[in-house]
């Protein structure tokens, strides 16, 4: 990543972008937690069917949007809950409040913060924050991965006798296809799969070699900004053709090694005849 002062002129601070960013998630984070820990007062509100917004989601958004304008006042803003900022330098951070808002509602432990940087049409940088767990994860295309601080290890190669893929599908996609991806995963693949009910989790677990990639049917481009930028420098494909994507579209892709990618890719050619 560039230091501040490239991307910001006008700033005098000599802190890098990275530093910048992963301050304002952990800022975020403990606002959002400040909610988690009184559930039982959080007004909670439906988009649709299994698919849900709280005031936590609204005061995050809020307050990721005023502090990114802050410090990069040329940069747009594309959020989840209806924030949309254009600005004039041609990056676009692409945030998340709370991904897993359902999951937080419950009381889980799997939501996290999603900060991503959109340049040049792809994904360039991104900060994931979970704060129950305590996990930060920063990288990108000039930043090697971090965990809390720490180099991520290397990757496991893919060995089919043990392989695990994390998957999803939003609440709207078709039972068919819901069970087209379970009946691949289990019969064609023959491995085993986990289902945590939001992207960013699901995406940490393949950079911490939990699992071996991840299959999504209709997660949205904001859910995957900060998570694949970090995977991508980690040595993680995906199949997204961003040439083709505009950010508020919703996204049928998988990610992993190449060799994971080989084998899932018959499904999305499925799916992708179905839609």
């Amino acid at each position: 990543m560039k230091p501040v002062a490239d991307i910001h002129a006008s700033t005098s601070s000599a802190r890098s972008v990275e530093a910048i960013v992963e301050d304002i998630a952990r800022e975020a984070g403990k606002l959002a937690l400040t909610h988690f820990r009184s559930l039982e007062n959080l007004p909670v509100e439906r988009k649709g069917h299994l698919d849900l917004v709280t005031e936590a989601d609204k005061q995050v958004e809020k307050f990721l949007i005023a502090r990114l304008r802050d410090c990069f006042p040329d940069d747009g803003i594309f959020g989840e809950e209806g924030g949309e900022i254009p600005g004039t330098s041609g990056r676009i951070w692409v945030v998340d409040p709370i991904d897993g808002t359902f999951n937080f509602v419950r009381g889980s432990q799997n939501w996290a913060i999603s900060i991503g940087l959109y340049e040049n049409r792809r994904p360039a940088f991104g900060v994931i924050h979970a704060p129950v767990r305590d996990m930060t994860l920063v990288g990108g295309k000039t930043v090697p991965a971090r965990l809390n601080g720490k180099p991520i290890k290397p990757l496991p190669a893919l060995d089919m006798s043990r392989a695990s893929t994390g998957f999803s599908f939003h609440p709207s996609v078709s039972t068919d296809d819901r069970l087209e991806v379970i009946r691949f995963i289990s019969d064609d693949l023959g491995i085993s799969f986990r289902f945590c009910g939001a992207a960013t989790i699901s995406l940490i677990e393949v950079a911490m070699g939990e699992t071996d990639g991840y299959v999504s049917v209709g997660d949205s481009t904001w859910d995957v900004m900060a998570a694949l930028p970090i995977l991508a420098s980690l040595g993680v494909s995906d199949t997204i053709d961003w040439d083709r994507i505009e950010l508020p579209q919703k996204l049928r892709f998988a990610c992993g090694s190449e060799d994971f990618l080989s084998k899932v890719r018959p499904l999305l050619q499925n799916l992708s005849a179905a839609a």
